[in-house]
């Protein structure tokens, strides 16, 4: 489903709430408080301008009496090929989102990603599929990066490894773009980026990505994810343990300034490494 189209159906979504709300006689803050969000959530979610989580929107057809009516559409606005069944949800989250911070232990993330780091990824995790298959996907990477060019774009904090940095993900000029690209975003005040390097040693979430989402009017979430899966988590005491992960980890990097230093003299290796072959 193209982004227009699917824009429509949330659209439809929340005119739908709204009409059968109305129908059951009870307001946005009366539905809110059954499903245990603002009356303004309810509201946003009307405008489609927020969209629910799927327990919420269950909650919603128990309180409305709409047979699973909210969900099944739910399910179907959600599911967006493109991504794996377990992040589809964390794109529609974090379009939403006013801050994101995330730890990148391996890879650059997805919204800094340019084209041709992508297709690299991309390619090495599947090295049988279609040229298609690869655009498709790199297209729908580069389509989130969108919200960081937005008047209303979010806060990006970045803390990466400096693995991230030194293994060569499509070569050496491949490499020397991609991080020009991350310096220009940082020199242009668009993300907030550090570096964990090497000599920190140990460092909090080891093993795998971890991303916090906070939003205007909804709790904050978390989101871990590995090779092969990721969860979602909003639990409130589980989301405070990943905040304070997060904290050590800014903790063990290297100031924003040294960061930047780092990343431009890495991209300058790259490029004379790629002048050379």
């Amino acid at each position: 489903m193209a982004n227009g189209s699917r824009q429509a159906a949330w659209e439809f979504f929340g005119a739908e709430l709204k009409r059968r709300r109305e129908n059951a006689g009870i307001t946005q803050v009366e539905l809110g408080s059954r499903v245990f969000v603002s009356g303004g959530y309810i509201g946003q979610f009307e405008q489609a301008i927020r969209k629910p989580q799927l327990d919420v929107a269950q909650r919603i057809d128990e309180s409305l009496q709409t047979d699973g009516i909210f969900e099944r559409m739910w399910r179907q606005l959600i599911n967006d090929k493109r991504y794996a069944d377990y992040f589809a949800e964390v794109v529609q989250l974090e379009r939403q989102a006013t801050k994101i911070c995330e730890f990148a232990p391996s890879v650059v993330p997805g919204l800094l990603q340019t084209s041709v780091y992508a297709e690299a990824i991309t390619l090495a995790a599947n090295p049988f599929v279609t040229d298609e298959y690869i655009r498709e996907k790199v297209t729908a990477r580069l389509e989130r990066a969108g919200i960081l060019k937005d008047a209303t774009r979010p806060e990006y904090w970045v803390v990466l490894h400096e693995n991230a940095l030194r293994i060569p993900v499509g070569g050496p000029a491949a490499m020397a773009e991609q991080l020009d690209h991350i310096a220009r975003l940082m020199r242009k005040r668009t993300v907030w980026v550090m570096v964990v390097p090497y000599t920190a040693g140990a460092h909090a979430s080891m093993t795998g990505d971890l991303r916090l989402m906070e939003f205007e009017d909804a709790p904050p979430v978390a989101y871990t994810e590995t090779s092969f899966s990721g969860t979602l988590l909003d639990d409130p005491a589980v989301v405070k343990r990943a905040h304070r992960a997060y904290d050590l980890l800014r903790g063990a990097a290297v100031s924003p300034s040294a960061s930047l230093a780092l990343i431009e003299s890495t991209a300058e290796d790259y490029r004379r490494c790629a002048s050379t072959t």
